[in-house]
């Protein structure tokens, strides 16, 4: 259709997901790492293995509604505080440091807990 935009479409076996519900119910898709974008954080890509062996990214932005809760207006990161999580691509821990950065690292942790559909 016209004008009909799709959540995610594998670029190797073009499978697609309608829907960001679609796309993280999908059990042939996991959470493999996060590539943060420092001075947007926005603009972070999660990224996704998909079972026919390719990684997708995604933009944070399109997961901000899953967290609720405070956004830190200061960065920690390169201070003693900082366990530098952002800095290792494939490092999904949670981050309890007050940190700007935080907020994205609990929407890590609700992405890999959401509920998958076995087909």
């Amino acid at each position: 259709k016209k004008g009909y935009m799709m959540f995610k479409i594998c670029k190797k076996c073009e499978h697609t997901w309608a829907t960001r519900e679609k796309f993280l119910e999908d059990e042939n898709i996991e959470l493999v790492g996060y590539q943060v974008h420092f001075k947007e954080l926005t603009l972070g890509l999660f990224l996704f293995n998909h079972n026919c062996g390719t990684t997708l990214s995604a933009y944070a932005h399109q997961f901000i509604d899953l967290y609720e809760g405070p956004i830190f207006s200061k960065r920690a990161t390169g201070s003693n505080e900082c366990p530098g999580y952002c800095l290792e691509k494939s490092n999904l821990s949670p981050c309890s440091v007050e940190c700007e950065c935080s907020y994205i690292r609990e929407i890590l942790q609700h992405i890999k807990t959401y509920k998958k559909k076995r087909k």
